[in-house]
């Protein structure tokens, strides 16, 4: 491989292979550990060739939120049935590594157009119709080690993952990072083609060392994975969901999945009656739905650059807590060592009085984060124009808006490709859907 740096010609020899899970462990661990070592707290010192081990960092007043995976090196992939990490060597050191899964999702409404309908086309024959769902690449985890960066090895790596997921049959890639890393937007966007094309944000909130009270008139149940399913089914249907993930079933009968949580009005609280028009003009019903999921053992976050002032005084509040539990101060775990979370997905609500029953659901869910003293924050990823995103509760510490996901088309690029665009901006009343499990 050969690349220019500056005015010179630089070659470096680079195999890229799989990854052998027995021999390579220790090699990946040290590489994670060299990336980590690289950052400052700057994130345009990353690596031009890839993202840094921080998958989201926000600066507010020069604080920082940095979320790291942990455990297993496959476990954002292993879920689906087609999945590589490939490693890239120069000599006997590893200098490199990247992820790729390929899974079956919805397309939802691209450009307007519903999957399910046909148009048209010019010579008056129906244009063919776009299928509910597709293959697509999910391409995660870049790594370089800060000694061998800016020689391609990034580049090299991307490559061979498009290859591999192509070779598999998926029609598009795409990839997650952040606004200000510079370094991976160049290489994504500019280098192999990628298009920005969605915004989710995370909003997070500590957990509390009290239960938080839910409110007498709300009643709160949990559905079994096949009810859960069937509910799903309705309320996020593939022709107006993107990213809903086929395997949707298998996601709630995971063992990561702790509950699925619906909230509903009790019996005692009563509708207005009903217009004129009878039954028609009665208020629709109210609920609200969400999904929990454990990734305490898959990912650790991290509050950085906190002044003491700030550190101590949450410290001293916690003792208090501690010493006089019945004055019941509201404490918060330590968050500026490594802490878990629990994560909040399928995250639905309907009726006027969704967003309180919403609100319900998450106090229900920090009340279940409570129970596991490694989880000391409850998040959601949503898209910033779902009207749910307004009902969850965030603390603007725990929450950031700088994620992009980028989106590149792998076909062979003919007339019906390249109009297959779903970069295009998504239409009114799209959802967006997080896979907790690439989290």
């Amino acid at each position: 491989m050969v690349e220019k740096v500056g005015m010179e010609r630089i070659v470096v020899p680079v195999r890229v292979r799989e990854l052998d899970m027995e021999r390579d462990l220790p090699a990946v661990e040290e590489l994670e550990r060299r990336c980590e070592v690289g950052i400052s707290g700057d994130q345009g010192s990353a690596a031009a060739d890839g993202a840094k081990k921080c998958k989201k960092k926000k600066k507010r007043n020069g604080m920082s939120l940095c979320v790291e995976q942990i455990g297993d090196p496959l476990a954002r992939v292993r879920h689906a049935p087609e999945h590589v990490m490939l490693v890239a060597e120069c000599g006997e050191k590893m200098v490199g590594v990247i992820k790729a899964c390929i899974k079956m999702v919805s397309r939802g409404s691209i450009g307007g157009r519903k999957n399910t309908s046909s148009s048209s086309s010019s010579s008056g024959s129906p244009a063919q119709q776009q299928p509910l769902y597709v293959k697509v690449a999910i391409i995660l985890g870049l790594r370089v080690s800060p000694s061998h960066r800016r020689l391609g090895i990034g580049t090299t790596l991307v490559r061979a993952a498009e290859e591999w997921s192509r070779a598999r049959g998926a029609a598009h890639a795409t990839m997650a990072t952040t606004v200000s890393n510079k370094a991976s937007l160049a290489l994504f966007a500019g280098r192999f083609g990628y298009k920005p094309f969605r915004r989710p944000v995370l909003l997070g909130r500590p957990v509390h060392a009290r239960r938080l009270p839910l409110p007498r008139r709300h009643r709160v149940f949990q559905l079994q994975p096949p009810l859960a399913a069937a509910a799903y089914a309705s309320l996020l249907p593939p022709q107006d969901t993107e990213f809903l993930p086929a395997d949707m079933p298998a996601l709630l009968a995971h063992k990561l999945t702790l509950g699925t949580f619906v909230a509903i009005e009790g019996s005692d609280h009563h509708t207005a009656p009903a217009g004129a028009g009878g039954a028609a003009d009665a208020e629709p019903p109210s609920f609200a739905v969400l999904s929990v999921w454990d990734s305490t053992r898959s990912l650790r976050m991290r509050v950085g650059g906190a002044p003491a002032l700030l550190q101590h005084s949450l410290a001293a509040i916690r003792a208090l807590d501690r010493a006089a539990p019945w004055m019941r101060v509201p404490s918060v775990p330590d968050i500026f060592r490594p802490f878990g979370a629990y994560l909040i997905y399928g995250v639905r609500m309907s009726g006027p009085a969704g967003p309180a029953l919403l609100r319900t659901l998450c106090r229900h869910a920090h009340n279940v984060a409570r129970r596991n003293p490694a989880c000391a924050v409850v998040a959601a990823d949503l898209a910033p124009g779902d009207p749910a995103a307004a009902a969850v509760p965030r603390w603007r510490r725990f929450s950031c808006d700088e994620d992009v996901w980028c989106i590149k088309n792998l076909g062979d690029g003919n007339a019906a490709s390249d109009d297959d665009d779903w970069a295009a901006p998504a239409p009114a009343g799209s959802i967006l859907f997080v896979d907790p499990r690439e989290f």
